[in-house]
């Protein structure tokens, strides 16, 4: 389809309402039905259509028939901007997903090291944690352990990390809240990698507020063979994110075939949500329908 013809369909869309509003292409029509699984959008990822205020993306997300958003740098926002942000989404019926209990270093804060200087001061971040969760209605946060401390042995390392999440979730369990730690493949420092071992540590700290953020970009990376992973660490797994690889991009722009995955966690029961943590492959208005019609393609398993 030519560029201009997705251009133009786009272009109807702006202005969005909260209900549905109808956009017609050749060969499809965007309705705002809500899709088989809660798929969270976040900051910019549709500001071609909607503009660059993130309220506004968000009104024009749930037009689109998403029902959930997630957004890693909350903790950072304006308090009055999360209550708005908080209120919008509670209006709409959509779900907040993560926000990341940031340690203010870049991750320099690692629980490896059992340095209580580390340990003090992420308890603080869960603190404020627990009060932007409350502004923005908010239930799961990502953590990173950060990275490893190579003066000591994997198996200190990992006694020390398990004994953080523990004193975390102290302070999470009583609130309702869950913290989902994150295996990455950003950098080969960093301590969490693999999927088995943030199953490990999770069943370690044995609490309901601490389990699994089962990014499939980063463990399509590290391990591949993601159903099979999935279903190895089904029981400790709290959140799911989405990424094609390689580029990082929606669904159908990779290797992975997301209608596959995307049915089988459906036909498990979940009922969470799939964060969007990627980016768009085709730039503009026109780029951002791309996404919506690979999520429609590949939510279309029933």
């Amino acid at each position: 389809m030519q560029k201009s013809i997705l251009a133009a369909g786009a272009s109807l869309l702006t202005g969005a309402a909260l209900k549905a509003n109808p956009v017609k292409r050749e060969e499809e029509v965007f309705d705002g039905k809500p899709f088989n699984l809660y798929y969270g959008i976040h900051d910019g990822m549709f500001h071609e259509n909607a503009g660059e205020n993130f309220l506004d993306q968000i009104k024009w997300a749930y037009d689109m028939g998403f029902r959930a958003m997630e957004d890693n740098g909350m903790m950072g926002r304006d308090k009055a901007e999360q209550q708005k942000i908080g209120d919008l989404m509670a209006k709409l019926g959509m779900r907040m997903g993560v926000f990341v209990i940031d340690d203010g270093d870049n991750w320099k804060t690692s629980f490896t090291t059992g340095k209580k200087e580390f340990t003090d001061k992420f308890v603080n971040y869960c603190h404020e944690a627990v009060e932007t969760a409350k502004r923005t209605y908010a239930k799961w946060m990502t953590v990173v352990p950060s990275y490893f401390d190579r003066e000591l042995p994997i198996g200190i390392q990992t006694a020390h990390v398990i004994d953080m999440l523990r004193r975390c979730a102290e302070i999470f369990e009583p609130e309702g809240l869950v913290m989902v730690i994150e295996s990455l493949s950003d950098n080969p420092d960093l301590f969490l990698r693999y999927s088995d071992q943030g199953y490990s540590i999770c069943k370690a700290v044995n609490s309901p507020s601490c389990k699994m953020l089962f990014d499939m970009y980063h463990m399509q990376r590290n391990e591949g063979d993601i159903i099979q992973h999935l279903d190895w660490s089904w029981d400790q797994i709290g959140y799911i994110q989405i990424g094609d690889n390689p580029n990082r991009n929606e669904p159908g722009t990779g290797e992975m075939n997301y209608k596959n995955i995307f049915k089988h966690i459906y036909e498990k029961g979940y009922k969470g949500i799939l964060g969007m943590e990627h980016g768009t492959q085709n730039p503009g208005k026109a780029g951002e329908m791309d996404l919506i019609r690979a999520y429609r393609d590949c939510d279309n398993f029933l």
